[in-house]
This record gives structure tokens, C-alpha cells and sequence, in this order.
């Protein structure tokens, strides 16, 4: 292994309901299709070196997807993100190519952004029911597990929750705003994860608010989290700090 490339992509449209699995597949063709020079693992059955972090939940659409390539040559990261982009189907897009220069990358993971769109819900309705749920030390769910049905806080981890005016989150492309609520929601991650379902099964339990149809969620970031501000931040920010501060000492050199 000579060099690692930390890549930002996308999970949009219908390719939202691609599982994680699924999605690995799709990607290792990608890297054979792009012929990139992957350094592979030691063993009888050598697999590509491939970390995958915080890998968003099957239905969910996301913005801020991570992972880790390691390679064998060293190749520029941009020239790799489009050759990696061209060879992903649309919706599966790659945004983002860094070298990485720092260590931890997983462990600034520390938060999500997520946009909740609730159809046929009003927004009277939705701040009714946050209210309701922010007021709740704890609000206890259950989620069926591979081990079995498991119960457990889904208050403790929402760092913020909040009705949004559609105009703002939904965008030029996102879902129609007219006869929706848009809530806005903040979670740490935590150990059992809470998923965005988990918050809406929430709502449900501390307010009653049930969803005539299922919501649409989208990840819009995670990374860091600024305790100060409360900000989720850009988990790509210190590798290209580092590898500025290197092209400057060998610009300087």
C-alpha cells in the first residue's frame, strides 16, 4: 500500500433502496472497470482494501457517504473520483477524492444531519409532535433486530429537531413542499445507533403522530460535531488541511 484515498459519494433517487452489500458490489466493479491500482489484503482469498463508515440504513438517501480505498500506485485524487464516477451508476455519485494524511477517520464521524420529508403531514402537526418528543427525558422504542425485537432510547442520542420551511431544505430537486412537513434533525451517534425511523417511531410514541405514508429521509452530512456550536462538520477538512500544508513545504523546499 502506497497511498489512501478517502471518497465522499452519493445514494439518490431509487439507488436509495441499494443495500449495503449491494452497494460494495457495485463498487468493486467500479474499481475494475476504472482499473485502479488496489492494494489487496494477505491471505488464500485477498480481497481489495475497502473501509466502508457509518454506511447510511437501506431506503434512507444520503448526501454524505464515506469510504477508504488503499492503492498500490499512487494516482491524483481527482483523476480517480471521475473515473471512479464514470464507472457508478447516476445516483451513485461520487462527490469527493482525498488523499488521506491523517489518522481516526471513523472516530470524527460523530453526528448526522438527516432532512425528514413527512407527506400529508401539516406542520402544525409535526411541531405538535416534536414538542412533545423534546420534552421527554426519554422516549423508549423498540426496533426488530437480527437478535430479536430490542427496546431502547431514542431521545438521548437527538441533539436537535426541528420543523423547517420546505423552501429552504427541499431545493431545486427535492420533493414537492406543498402538503408536507420538513423536520430537521441532529443525532449522535451512539451505541445502539438511532436511525431516523427510530426518531419517527418516537414521534409516534410520545405524540401519536402516525405517518398516512412513509417518510422520505435523506442524509444531508455527518462528521464532526462542534459541541460548541452544535454544527456537524466536514470529516475531510483535516486531510486536506494536511495535504495543503505538505504542497507548501515542497513548494517552499
Amino acid at each position: 500500500m502506497v497511498q489512501r484515498i478517502r471518497l465522499r459519494h452519493t445514494k439518490r433517487g431509487r439507488l436509495r433502496f441499494t443495500s449495503h452489500r449491494d452497494f460494495q458490489r457495485a463498487f468493486e466493479r467500479a474499481l475494475r472497470r476504472a482499473e485502479v491500482p488496489m492494494a489487496y489484503s494477505a491471505g488464500f482469498t485477498p480481497h481489495p482494501k475497502i473501509s466502508f463508515a457509518g454506511a447510511a440504513p437501506t431506503g434512507t438517501a444520503s448526501e454524505a457517504e464515506y469510504l477508504e480505498i488503499a492503492l498500490a500506485e499512487r494516482r491524483d485524487p481527482e483523476a480517480l473520483r471521475a473515473l471512479l464516477d464514470e464507472s457508478l451508476p447516476t445516483g451513485l455519485d461520487i462527490l469527493e477524492a482525498v488523499e488521506a494524511h491523517t489518522p481516526g477517520f471513523t472516530d470524527r464521524l460523530e453526528a448526522s444531519v438527516w432532512r425528514l420529508v413527512l407527506p400529508k403531514v401539516t406542520r402544525p402537526e409535526a411541531e405538535d409532535a416534536v414538542r412533545a418528543f423534546l420534552a421527554r427525558p426519554h422516549v423508549e422504542v423498540e426496533r426488530l433486530t437480527k437478535n430479536g425485537v430490542r427496546a431502547f432510547d431514542a431521545r438521548g442520542a437527538v441533539l436537535e429537531l426541528t420543523v423547517t420551511e420546505a423552501e429552504k431544505e427541499s431545493g431545486e430537486n427535492g420533493p414537492d413542499p406543498s402538503g408536507c412537513a420538513i423536520l430537521r434533525l441532529v443525532v449522535r451517534h451512539s451505541t445502539p445507533a438511532v436511525r431516523p425511523d427510530d426518531v419517527l417511531s418516537g414521534l409516534r410514541a410520545a405524540a401519536g403522530l402516525a405517518l398516512p405514508v412513509p417518510a422520505e429521509v435523506t442524509r444531508l452530512a455527518q462528521g464532526p460535531l462542534d459541541t460548541e456550536t452544535g454544527e456537524v462538520t466536514d470529516p475531510l477538512a483535516p486531510d486536506r488541511e494536511a495535504a495543503a500544508q505538505t504542497a507548501a513545504a515542497h513548494g517552499a523546499g
